[in-house]
């Protein structure tokens, strides 16, 4: 049975939810390298050996919300905080176009200071000075007209996760955030013509087999080009603190489905992989991801920005950061991108 589910994934590129459940519930080790070989093949159809490389600016580690996981989180009086001027953003962005990288990532808490003025500014600024560049923003909940004045400014793409398509869970873990304003988020961004990512934390205290496959089938439908999938790592300054963490092997699986239900996709191999495991990126390239994030913020600032505690390269310059990872993609039986490196659905009809 197990078989022949992974062969209508592979070759038809979707499950229903029940099949996904039953896939998680029974899925055992021989099966494991059966998906995660379909994944590679699949990857390797869209985009060859390619791994993207991404160069990240976390620029404000202040946030407005709440939510239970996050280092970051308002009511953490312990965090360290810290933005990022302008001409700081820029400066980083300097000194990654130099070591070769054409998309930048922008990202921070919610942060009401970065009002949509100061981001069409610095939006603007970037690509003024990279006109050959793509620019991600990933800044949270924004409204239509932010978005729209955003996009206008030359915002390429936006991260956004989904975190739960479960509203009990949801709700439960983002107090005071709404359900619905975050699924209305996504809908606008594909609207306003976005190049979006969503995605989602294995691993959640409370969630499901059921959960997880009604995620894997919400990005069946949205379609986002990008996926990100992470495993949830407690926060010792977190209401979440004392909680079981989720597993390298459990995102895996997780991102070699979604390669197969969305198989264009982009997906990173988190820091979070990393931080898990030793060789935690390697495994998720070799389960269906194909982009990598490495870490452009000034060193002084980094280890601000704690999502989770004990993350990877918080003490690395750029360039060594750049070098390591290229390293490792090799390592990993793939090839380092410094292009854009834009969805290949863009360049479909």
């Amino acid at each position: 049975m197990l078989q022949v589910l992974l062969d209508k994934l592979y070759k038809e590129n979707k499950l229903g939810r029940d099949e996904i459940v039953l896939l998680l519930r029974q899925l055992d080790e021989e099966h494991k390298e059966v998906l995660f070989n379909y994944a590679r093949l699949t990857k390797e159809r869209f985009y060859g050996k390619k791994v993207y490389m991404r160069g990240l600016i976390e620029f404000s580690s202040i946030c407005r919300q709440n939510c239970l996981y996050c280092g970051l989180r308002a009511q953490n009086s312990k965090a360290g905080r810290y933005r990022l001027a302008k001409d700081e953003i820029l400066e980083c962005c300097s000194e990654g176009y130099r070591l070769g990288y054409r998309t930048f990532v922008l990202q921070s808490g919610e942060d009401p200071w970065y009002t949509v003025e100061k981001m069409v500014d610095i939006i603007r600024s970037v690509k003024e000075k990279f006109p050959d560049t793509a620019l991600t923003l990933s800044i949270g909940e924004r409204s239509r007209e932010e978005y729209e004045a955003m996009y206008a400014a030359g915002a390429d793409r936006y991260l956004l996760r989904h975190e739960t398509v479960s509203r009990r869970l949801y709700e439960q873990l983002h107090p005071g955030m709404s359900f619905d304003e975050r699924q209305n988020c996504l809908k606008i961004l594909k609207e306003i013509g976005y190049q979006v990512g969503a995605g989602f934390m294995v691993g959640l205290p409370g969630q499901t087999e059921e959960d997880l496959a009604e995620d894997l089938c919400f990005l069946k439908e949205l379609n986002p080009h990008m996926i990100g999938i992470g495993p949830f790592i407690p926060h010792s300054e977190t209401p979440l603190k004392d909680t079981k963490g989720g597993t390298v092997e459990d995102t895996r699986v997780m991102l070699a489905i979604a390669r197969l239900l969305v198989p264009d996709s982009l997906m990173p191999a988190t820091t979070a992989m990393g931080t898990l495991h030793k060789q935690g990126r390697e495994l998720a390239l070799q389960a269906g991801a194909n982009v990598v994030m490495p870490n452009l913020s000034p060193v002084a600032v980094r280890a601000k920005y704690a999502l989770y505690e004990n993350k990877i390269c918080t003490g690395d310059e750029a360039a060594h950061c750049r070098h390591c990872i290229e390293g490792r993609i090799q390592a990993a039986g793939y090839e380092a991108d410094m292009s854009r490196g834009d969805s290949c659905r863009l360049h479909i009809g």
